[in-house]
């Protein structure tokens, strides 16, 4: 092991690192040009592109058993997060077989204007994440809520999705009480307080232009509800005669935000939620132990519950969610996607692309380029924010010294490229976990999640106007 992980130490060849990056474009240009970028389709790029990254690593003198161990380690890390991505879909199947879904989708509809429903998304979900720092609880609580009641008024689903993947990841990236913010400022070495301040000028502009359009798209009168009050009347109709709805069935919600703002464990909380919405379905629905089980290892069956009773196909959809098994698809693309990040990093692919983005730097502005692009293309890799936010943090810290820009300057470009930029990325973990959560494709919602493409761009007009070409010494403290 250790002969193999010496030889693969050695230095690569660019054009052999950028081998399995391009094998995953050109997989997912293809997918797209033939079939549409489905779900399968994208799993089959990632592990052609994990194939070929482990064809390099083996060429590099690394063999399986190297790549193995090293994808062990990323999913042990990754640990936590995967205890949450079960627990939400554990959540999502509980909520419905107690009713928390259904009566957060009959308030959705008696008092959300289906106009503003995309930037009802955006300011709620932003608020939790704020509170909480935490863009998977908040969107696998709150968001999961807005978009029920956006399903059942049938509006469109993307660009509310968008909204609350901005509203996540807003609080992700600003909040003290985020995972991300402070290994941001570990990483480069920067006071957390300072470096949230800095956060702001690449942060506040996005979040106002993300409000401007959620609130444009309510005044432009969209996105409309395809359907005519009638029928959101009689959707209403159906679930207050399907379950008891009143104050015990929020009792869950407010398990799981109270839980996630005081700080507990994520994955603790909401399983804590669901236990008590199942213990709801039984003693206040009406439905039986068994069926709470099935729910939770398989989902909410509107048929099993209620039969002999006919829903209309819109209730039916947006009633059979949730479910451990759910969560099943995702857990394959996590494993192939760090299968990917541990054959380049056991080959030293991935160390040599972020030798080369350094090496590219040739002024202050251009440092700091670097870094972003650093921090994108290894959590694109990776799909691990924290070890991104650590790793590229370490690499950069002394050219940034040695031109005396501010560790800040270095915090923030690690928080620009790296937290918001995962989301968009159909291939990373955090991708397959909002499009699974919420329902709809990353690059359906990708282009309305205005915040996280607006940060980077923010960051890049800050690091080029400021220092376009400086050859010396300069420092970009915006105090």
């Amino acid at each position: 092991m250790i002969v193999e992980e010496e030889a693969a130490a050695r230095r690569l060849p660019l054009a052999r690192a950028l081998l399995p990056i391009l094998a995953l474009a050109a997989a997912i240009a293809l997918a797209m040009a033939t079939g549409g970028m489905g779900g399968d389709a994208l799993l089959l790029a990632i592990l052609f592109a994990a194939t070929v990254a482990g064809l390099v690593a083996r060429h590099a003198g690394a063999g399986w058993e190297a790549v193995q161990a090293e994808t062990g380690r990323q999913v042990a890390e990754a640990l936590p997060a995967i205890l949450i991505l079960l627990s939400i879909g554990a959540l999502i199947g509980a909520w419905m077989f107690g009713g928390t879904i259904p009566l957060l989708v009959v308030l959705g509809i008696d008092l959300i204007d289906p106009h503003y429903m995309a930037l009802t998304a955006f300011v709620a979900t932003a608020i939790m994440s704020l509170i909480s720092g935490t863009s998977w609880g908040s969107a696998g609580t709150i968001g999961v809520a807005l978009m029920g009641a956006a399903a059942a008024m049938q509006l469109p689903l993307a660009p509310v999705a968008g909204a609350v993947v901005c509203g996540a990841y807003l609080g992700d990236k600003l909040s003290p009480l985020s995972d991300m913010t402070n290994i941001s400022a570990i990483g480069a070495g920067a006071e957390l307080y300072a470096h949230i301040r800095h956060m702001m000028w690449t942060s506040v502009p996005p979040a106002l232009a993300a409000l401007a359009l959620f609130a444009a798209l309510g005044l432009a009168g969209g996105p409309a509800p395809a359907m005519a009050a009638g029928q959101a009347a009689l959707i209403r109709t159906e679930l207050l005669a399907a379950f008891r709805l009143g104050p015990i069935e929020a009792l869950p919600l407010l398990v799981a935000l109270g839980g996630i703002v005081l700080r507990k464990p994520p994955a603790l909380v909401i399983m804590a939620s669901s236990i008590l919405a199942l213990v709801i379905g039984v003693a206040h629905q009406g439905f039986g132990a068994a069926q709470a089980v099935a729910c939770v290892v398989n989902g909410f069956d509107a048929a099993a519950a209620f039969p002999g009773r006919a829903f209309a196909p819109a209730i039916d959809i947006l009633l059979n969610r949730g479910g451990l098994m759910a969560m099943a698809g995702t857990l394959l693309f996590i494993v192939a996607a760090f299968l990917l990040a541990g054959a380049m990093r056991v080959s030293g692919a991935l160390d040599r692309l972020l030798e080369a983005l350094l090496g590219m730097a040739r002024s202050a502005g251009g440092l700091i380029v670097a870094a972003m692009a650093a921090g994108a293309v290894m959590v694109g890799v990776t799909s691990h924010g924290g070890v991104t936010a650590l790793v590229v943090g370490g690499l950069f810290r002394k050219p940034f010294a040695e031109r005396l820009l501010a560790p800040e300057n270095l915090s923030r470009a690690v928080g620009d490229s790296v937290t918001v930029t995962e989301p968009l990325m159909p291939w990373t973990v955090s991708a397959v976990f909002m499009a699974t959560t919420l329902g709809v494709p990353t690059l359906d919602y990708a282009p309305w999640a205005l915040f996280c493409w607006a940060s980077p761009l923010a960051s890049l007009a800050v690091a080029l106007c400021f220092a376009p070409a400086a050859r010396g010494p300069v420092r970009l403290v915006a105090e």
